[in-house]
């Protein structure tokens, strides 16, 4: 029987990127989003897989999508949580309800599906849980308050995760995207930018698999990505 990857927050970047990637290891592919148009068409580039719409904004909704992981496909051994959207605006002009979605989205949401899958991965002694995390988890911008700090939150978390199962063989690590990544909408947003001030969802999902293969005695818990040309 072959492992199993949950993919939450699948979209055409970082999230096919590391459903194609852990795919073509064997892994039996999962994948949650809330365009179940955008799924099924990525589900049928990817044979066995599974396609599954879910807000991870709605703990009920995670635990019930959980279920039927459960019972498809069985438990699984890595989940990658790429689910980071939110409102971006200033101070002044930051909504109530954008608050609260991004921080259930970026925060409530990873809480509740890492508590699907800890107890089978302790049970196994083994697993991972990979956080896509951002720029904005170090520092808030003006522009960002309330994805900032649902990132920061995020990053906090993860950081708990992290030291609490490490010990159990549980490896958490939180990967920071700093730059822009390419897709067709922000090439359309900043055609001035060079290629190489251009992040790869590829490149992006390697990295990913490469901390789910790291030995125990160097785990790395967070992890800066940034494309070579961009100023840091």
């Amino acid at each position: 029987m072959s492992k199993v990857c949950v993919v939450a927050g699948v979209g055409p970047g970082n999230g096919a990127s590391c459903c194609r990637r852990f795919a073509a290891e064997g892994y039996s592919i999962v994948m949650l989003a809330r365009n179940a148009d955008y799924l099924n068409s990525l589900s049928t580039q990817l044979p066995g897989s599974l396609a599954i719409s879910c807000d991870v904004r709605d703990p009920e909704a995670i635990g019930a999508v959980f279920e039927q992981i459960h019972d498809e496909v069985g438990a699984p051994d890595i989940l990658v949580y790429n689910a980071g959207s939110g409102e971006w605006s200033t101070v002044e002009e930051t909504t109530v309800d954008g608050m609260e979605s991004s921080w259930r989205t970026n925060t409530l949401g990873l809480l509740v599906a890492s508590q699907q899958v800890i107890p089978p991965m302790k049970a196994r002694a083994s697993g991972s849980i990979v956080v896509i995390g951002a720029t904005a988890s170090l520092r808030g911008g003006a522009n960002s308050t309330a994805f900032a700090s649902a990132k920061s939150a995020q990053r906090s978390l993860a950081q708990s995760m992290a030291r609490r199962l490490g010990p159990t063989g549980i490896h958490v690590s939180y990967v920071i995207i700093d730059g822009i990544i390419d897709l067709e909408r922000t090439r359309a947003a900043r055609p001035d930018i060079p290629d190489e001030y251009y992040l790869q969802p590829d490149d992006i999902a390697q990295s990913v698999y490469d901390l789910t293969c790291q030995h125990r005695s160097a785990w790395t818990f967070e992890l800066d990505l940034r494309p070579f040309g961009e100023k840091w």
